[in-house]
């Protein structure tokens, strides 16, 4: 949760700036693709020798997983917004705070909770790289000891818990997206279905 949290505040600052500066949209988004690119299990052993096998290292790798679906959706969303209505704000003078916080925020919430959603899975994933590189405690931790001792039936526990786990992180997103946007388009229909 720590790591997707970050992720979280990380991703959208992130995309922020790459949405209103073309030097940061050039640098950050492009350096953002190139490490996306490379496996984040190579990158688990730097963050163990940097930060050690304490809770942070953890919580990076998990971050930096998350990081990037955050970036990509927030920005799309971020952009999504009508010219014509980007426009009308020019002319009732809003400050770029103004358009952000009541134009460009609210267009983006729908992008921003698929990406949410998509990077909570991905953050449980982070955190069980980060135990299976350096850890004494955890499900990955569990994994890889079962599974050095050929205990099958303790690996499928282990491993039926994260699904567990996940599927819950992903309705839990879910819940929060009904109660943040309830006005979208998505919501209504998800409320039609059950009545």
């Amino acid at each position: 949760m720590l790591g997707f949290f970050l992720a979280l505040i990380l991703g959208v600052l992130a995309a922020i700036a790459i949405v209103y500066s073309r030097v940061l949209e050039n640098t950050l988004y492009a350096l953002l693709v190139s490490m996306n690119s490379i496996p984040k299990i190579a990158l688990a052993p730097l963050f163990i020798i940097w930060m050690g096998t304490n809770l942070s290292s953890k919580v990076a790798i998990s971050m930096l997983i998350a990081l990037f679906s955050i970036v990509i959706d927030t920005v799309l969303g971020l952009r999504s917004v009508d010219p014509d209505v980007l426009d009308m704000t020019k002319s009732m003078r809003a400050t770029p705070l103004q358009v952000l916080w009541k134009v460009r925020f609210p267009a983006a919430l729908p992008h921003m909770f698929a990406g949410m959603k998509v990077a909570i899975s991905l953050a449980l994933v982070g955190a069980i790289a980060g135990e299976f590189v350096a850890s004494q405690v955890g499900l990955g931790y569990v994994i890889l000891t079962a599974q050095g001792m050929f205990q099958i039936s303790r690996v499928f526990a282990a491993v039926t818990l994260l699904g567990v786990l996940g599927t819950i992180l992903f309705y839990l997103v879910g819940i929060i997206e009904r109660v943040v946007m309830p006005w979208h388009v998505s919501q209504r229909s998800t409320a039609q279905a059950s009545h």
